[in-house]
């Protein structure tokens, strides 16, 4: 399973940059297609195979470089001059043959295997050097018949090595592939993203990770001094490369980190392979995690009726004040015994949530960031299967690593607010952490101004403690919507007495017609901002002058309250 974070990244290639060069090249010779699920519906030979080019200006001597994936080994073990800007294709001595006469192949004994759905694969020189890693995906393919066989994997621009995913693409070429031969998506595509620091975890309580976007330049990453704590008291004292993938860095820390004490790792100056520097997104807090107990970490919204063929999620916070490693954590339903059966890992990675984090764990994190505004992507977790959630009724429980229930609900959709005509694609949202999980009055339907969810961020539904008296207040008395950058919307905030209230908010002109309507029946959040922009409900301009908004609101205890204000559209000509 994967957490997916800020920039999305799926699997990135690595190169070693301003280490071991050949003729003054850190990365001469680069993997330039693959081929790990062979089949003879397209033209390709059927056999796995692995495409190389020398990008140098020199001939290079492949004699003893080898190809692995890490758990098996090929090496070319006889003199192979390639020359530069030529491609040679590596593949299973048995297969040699297969290759039309003009391609440029040699045959070795020992091919790694090639993974249909993933694999790391690298290309080391003969002292050992790694010269190009990739780390493919069939995600990678452009679409689900290319998946299932048949299609190379090719990198579409040659001087972009480290981009990953953004870099390839299913093969073009009529027949499958194009080996030995200039990629058939070949076409320009720089990096010109700076690396971001994604999350920090740690190995041990002196041993940070940090890990990246990205493949990172190995002179810039291997500096210790680019690495600061904000904290004082523990220094780092060296860093190195966790993998051959160079995105993921070990910092060695002079002290011990003691629980619950929250720092900040900065990097500065680090670069990727192609000499982009990190900006702003260069900073993440970690901590020692401890043992979440019960009540520490709690659930906090549900999806269990998700429009048409859409996914379930669910979302948690963590209400103390530990660092949580998500790696411990499971969620889980029961069977039809009563038993707590089948727990989901949240994370098969070291994931730290910090107090007062949220995180949402769903099937499909496409699916949820298309239905749902999600304003941080770090805060969902995909994961490869999910508990069981009817639309009427279930059960979810949180665990630990040791079993223990953290919190748990048996949820109802009787729970949803009783007005609404329809519940698929409306969250359930908790509305006080204080009050108990399983107490249906905690729970209400997430607001139609919010989209009827908030996935990853505060509930429309959200309350603690005392609840504010309503209000309704309009930002700005004028506002002149003509595109300059200055007033040009009117912003009206409301605060709802109690949760459960519907609304209409309406534009009318000084003749009581009304000209544009903002809400139309909507359950509102505890909180709402709603805009204006000077348009009629044809999106045709209005003519300067004074209008009414008008909001009115009601639940179902018979509560009703009606909120009015002026404004005043102008235009500069």
């Amino acid at each position: 399973m994967w957490c997916k974070l800020i920039f999305r990244c799926y699997l990135v290639c690595a190169v070693l940059f301003g280490g071991k060069t050949v003729n003054g090249q850190p990365h001469p010779v680069i993997i330039t297609e693959v081929y790990p699920d062979p089949d003879n519906k397209a033209g390709l030979p059927v056999a796995e195979f692995i495409e190389l080019k020398n990008v140098s200006a020199n001939t290079i001597n492949l004699k003893s470089w080898r190809i692995t994936d890490g758990s098996s080994t090929a090496t070319i073990n006889k003199e192979l001059l390639l020359k530069a800007d030529s491609f040679i294709v590596i593949c299973p001595n048995s297969a040699a043959g297969s290759f039309m006469i003009e391609v440029n192949v040699v045959g070795v004994s020992s091919f790694p295997s090639l993974n249909n759905d993933a694999d790391l694969i690298s290309l080391l020189d003969d002292k050992g050097k790694n010269i190009h890693t990739i780390y493919y995906n069939n995600e990678w393919h452009s679409n689900d018949l290319k998946k299932s066989g048949g299609w190379t994997l090719e990198m579409i621009d040659f001087n972009n090595p480290c981009g990953g995913k953004s870099n390839w693409a299913s093969s073009v070429h009529p027949a499958g592939g194009t080996p030995g031969a200039v990629n058939s998506v070949y076409a320009p595509n720089p990096d010109e993203q700076p690396p971001a620091l994604l999350r920090t975890y740690l190995a041990d309580p002196r041993t940070l990770v940090a890990v990246f976007d990205e493949p990172l330049d190995s002179i810039t990453a291997m500096n210790h001094l680019m690495y600061r704590l904000v904290l004082p008291g523990a220094q780092v004292n060296g860093v190195s490369f966790l993998t051959r993938m160079h995105n993921e860095v070990v910092i060695h820390l002079s002290e011990v980190l003691m629980p619950e004490i929250i720092n900040t790792l900065t990097v500065t100056q680090l670069r990727d392979c192609a000499g982009n520097e990190i900006g702003m997104f260069n900073n993440a807090k970690f901590g020692a995690p401890s043992i979440a107990a019960a009540g520490d970490l709690v659930l906090n919204e549900l999806l269990f009726n998700p429009v048409g063929a859409g996914f379930d999620y669910v979302e948690m916070v963590n209400k103390s004040s530990k660092v949580i490693d998500l790696q411990t954590i499971y969620i889980a339903g029961k069977n039809s015994t009563g038993a707590i059966n089948d727990p989901i890992q949240i994370s098969s990675d070291h994931r730290l949530l910090m107090p007062g984090g949220y995180v949402v764990a769903t099937r499909n994190e496409t699916w949820l960031t298309q239905q749902y505004v999600v304003k941080d992507l770090s805060t969902i977790c995909q994961t490869p299967a999910f508990p069981s959630m009817p639309d009427d009724k279930g059960y979810l429980a949180i665990l630990n690593h040791q079993g223990e229930v953290i919190d748990e609900v048996a949820y109802s959709d009787k729970w949803h607010f009783a007005l609404l005509n329809n519940k698929d694609g409306v969250a359930l949202e908790r509305l006080d952490y204080a009050q108990p999980t399983q107490e249906p009055t905690n729970w209400t339907s997430a607001a139609s101004a919010a989209g009827f969810g908030t996935p990853g961020y505060q509930n429309s539904q959200f309350r603690s403690g005392g609840i504010a008296a309503g209000s309704f207040v309009i930002d700005d008395k004028i506002f002149s919507p003509d595109g300059d950058g200055h007033q040009d919307y009117v912003t009206i905030r409301y605060t709802m007495p109690e949760p459960g209230y519907m609304g209409s908010l309406s534009i009318y002109d000084l003749a009581g017609k009304p000209v544009r309507y903002l809400l139309k029946s909507g359950l509102l959040g505890l909180n709402g901002v709603v805009t204006w922009n000077g348009l009629n409900e044809m999106n045709n301009r209005l003519p300067v002058g004074q209008y009414i908004i008008l909001m009115e609101i009601f639940n179902l205890k018979g509560k009703t309250q009606r909120f009015k204000g002026s404004v005043a559209l102008v235009r500069r000509f």
